[in-house]
Formats: C-alpha cells, sequence, structure tokens
C-alpha cells in the first residue's frame, strides 16, 4: 500500500488528513505535516526559491509529490516535467494543473534534460551513498551538454552528538516508514550528505560541486556540473 500517497490523497480531497507518522531508524516516531507538500511559492523556503531561480531549460523535477514546485516552475515558463513513483501523488499533480507528469522510477529514464531538479532533501531518494554514486553515472546520460543537477540536503551529524556514529556505513544513511491510519508501509532508504562528503565523492565521479546556499542549520543547496 502506498501510505503517502493515501495521506496526501485524503488532504487534497477533503482539506485535512489524519497524522503521517515517520518511523526512523535512529529515534522516536516524527509526526510529518501534509500539507507541506501542497504549500505555495510564498511558503517555499530560501534554498527552494534559489534552486527554482536557477533552473534553465528542459528541467525534470524529481520525486515531484504533488507539484508544488512543478507547479512554480510553470508559472515561470520553464519547461518543467514532473516525475514521481507514487500513483496518487502523479493523479493529484495532473489534476492540479500540472502539464507534463511521469509515473516512473528516475533510473528508468532514458530522456535528456538541461536541469535535474531535487528539492526536499529529493536526493535522498538515492539511499546509500553508493546508491548516489550509481545515480552520478546515471545522471551523466540523463543530461545535455552544460546541464546541472541541483538539490539541497542536510549534515545529520548533529544526531550523533550523544550517540556513537555507525560502524558500518555511511552515517547519512537512513531508514524510514510511513504509517498511516494504523497501517504502515514498506521501509526504505533515504540519504543525507554532509558537504566534505558530497564535494569529494562528486570529485572522485567526474563532477564539478559548488555549494550554492548554506542556510546555516545544517542545510545547504549545492549544484553539480560535470567536469572537463
Amino acid at each position: 500500500m502506498d501510505v503517502f500517497g493515501k495521506a496526501i490523497a485524503d488532504f487534497y480531497t477533503t482539506g485535512k488528513a489524519d497524522t503521517l507518522w515517520l518511523h526512523n531508524s535512529y529515534d522516536v516516531p516524527e509526526e510529518m505535516p501534509v500539507d507541506i507538500f501542497f504549500r505555495g511559492e510564498e511558503d517555499m523556503p530560501l534554498i527552494e526559491h534559489k534552486a527554482i531561480s536557477l533552473c534553465y531549460g528542459k528541467t525534470l523535477d524529481v520525486g515531484a509529490g504533488v507539484g508544488s514546485h512543478a507547479l512554480f516552475l510553470q508559472e515561470l515558463n520553464v519547461d518543467v516535467t514532473a516525475i514521481d513513483i507514487s500513483a496518487d501523488a502523479v493523479k493529484i499533480m495532473r489534476q492540479r494543473g500540472v502539464k507534463k507528469v511521469l509515473e516512473k522510477d528516475i533510473f528508468l529514464l532514458t530522456e535528456k534534460y538541461d536541469t535535474l531538479l531535487f528539492l526536499m532533501n529529493g536526493i535522498g531518494l538515492t539511499g546509500t551513498l553508493q546508491g548516489f554514486i550509481d545515480f552520478l553515472h546515471k545522471a551523466k546520460n540523463l543530461l545535455n551538454a552544460e546541464g546541472q543537477l541541483l538539490f539541497d540536503s542536510s549534515d545529520i551529524s548533529y544526531l550523533y552528538e550523544d550517540i556513537a556514529k555507525p560502524q558500518n556505513n555511511y552515517f547519512g544513511e537512513i531508514s524510514y516508514c510511513y504509517e498511516y491510519q494504523q497501517q504502515k508501509g514498506s521501509w526504505f532508504n533515504w540519504l543525507y550528505l554532509d558537504q566534505e562528503t558530497l564535494i569529494r565523492t562528486a570529485k572522485e565521479n567526474g563532477w564539478q560541486c559548488e555549494i550554492i546556499l548554506d542556510d546555516g542549520e545544517d542545510q545547504y543547496l549545492a549544484r553539480l556540473i560535470l567536469a572537463n
């Protein structure tokens, strides 16, 4: 069952939803506010505004959710396609007016774009550090010449101030599970990258990385282009 999809569908249909819980591998479950996915441009943080302002050419909004960023990009006359693996999300995006929508895994995509955009820590869908490396190789075939990869991520080392970091895997690799109306979805892996690891990993795999914006609260916006 697409637990996340059920929650966003309820909110879209009725204007409210029951509590969406996010279980994690490091602490107690947290409440995930569903309305955050439906926010307008005036409620988006500076990092997202900056990222959207940097989009150019054919843009792919990856893990687009209910299409809030894609709708903003459309208003700016950007040629944007929104992609998500959730059928409920895709249906809602179409109903909200997103013109180009794909229900597909980005790893199965073959079309080329000028900008690959991941917001709300969307690059986390690569799951692990190795998954991110695999995606960097995939992205080389998804970008046109002079293309760019834009995403925000977070340094979550603060989670380990009082406990030891994992010994057998990168500390930014987390597992999550959604719970909605007493139904749990499947556990999935999510990745958070600290800046040092990102810059090193990008360079080792043929990319130049620029930190565009750092909000001073462990979250930042990065832009990657292929190295010459």
